[in-house]
C-alpha cells in the first residue's frame, strides 16, 4: 500500500512530484544528448554539440510539457519549445560566461575546476529553469 501511495503522489501536480519528474526528464535528455554527440562526433565537435543540444532540449521541453507539468492541454508545442528553448539558451550563456570569467580570474584553473564550476552552474540553472517552467511556461 505504501508503494502504491508513493507512486500516486509522484504522478500528482505537487512541487515535489514535478521536481522528481523534472530531474528524471533531465537525466533522460542528457542521455539523448550523449547519444547524438557520439553519433555525430566524427562530423566535428561543434556540429555534434549543437545537434545534441537542439535535439535533447526539444525532447526535454516536450517531455516536460506532457509528463513533468501535465500541460499538454494548456500549452501547445511551439510556445513550449520557444520559451523552454530560450531558457536553455540562457543556461548555456550562463555556463559559458562562468567559464570565461574563471579563465579571466584564475587562468591556471584546470579541467577539474572548470568541470566543477559547470556542474555547479548547471545545477543552479536547473533549479531556476524548473521554477521558470513551472511558474511561467507551463502554468
Amino acid at each position: 500500500m505504501k508503494g502504491r501511495a508513493g507512486r500516486a503522489r509522484l504522478r500528482g501536480d505537487g512541487v515535489l512530484a514535478q521536481f522528481v519528474r523534472f530531474v528524471l526528464v533531465g537525466g533522460s535528455s542528457n542521455i539523448a544528448y550523449a547519444l547524438v554527440f557520439f553519433l555525430l562526433h566524427s562530423r566535428g565537435v561543434l556540429a555534434a554539440n549543437v545537434a545534441g543540444v537542439v535535439i535533447s532540449t526539444a525532447l526535454a521541453n516536450e517531455l516536460h510539457r506532457r509528463l513533468t507539468f501535465h500541460a499538454s492541454a494548456r500549452v501547445h508545442w511551439f510556445p513550449a519549445q520557444w520559451e523552454g528553448g530560450g531558457l536553455a539558451l540562457v543556461g548555456l550563456g550562463l555556463s559559458t560566461a562562468s567559464l570565461a570569467l574563471l579563465d579571466l580570474w584564475l587562468p591556471s584553473a584546470g579541467g577539474a575546476v572548470q568541470a566543477i564550476l559547470v556542474v555547479a552552474v548547471s545545477a543552479l540553472v536547473g533549479v531556476l529553469r524548473f521554477l521558470a517552467l513551472r511558474g511561467w511556461v507551463f502554468s
